[in-house]
């Protein structure tokens, strides 16, 4: 275990069980959206690629803006 999740484990283990079961299922959220991500990914190699390399394109040509955080 690296030794900055060691730190973090040893942080949530003075916490509340409720509060422990709530990161802890953050923690298994975030780990099985990555692995779907993956999976995704390796079924459509370059996809990325392409929607990022559109992305630019679009930002070239002045067709994008920023957004604000008042419009998430």
């Amino acid at each position: 275990m690296s030794q900055l999740l060691d730190q973090a484990v040893a942080a949530v283990r003075k916490l509340p069980d409720a509060e422990q079961d709530a990161i802890a299922a953050l923690i298994l959220e975030e780990i099985e959206d990555d692995r779907r991500w993956d999976e995704v990914l390796a079924r459509f190699p370059g996809k990325l690629m392409a929607l990022a390399a559109r992305a630019a394109e679009q930002v070239r040509a002045g067709q994008t803006r920023p957004i604000g955080f008042d419009e998430l």
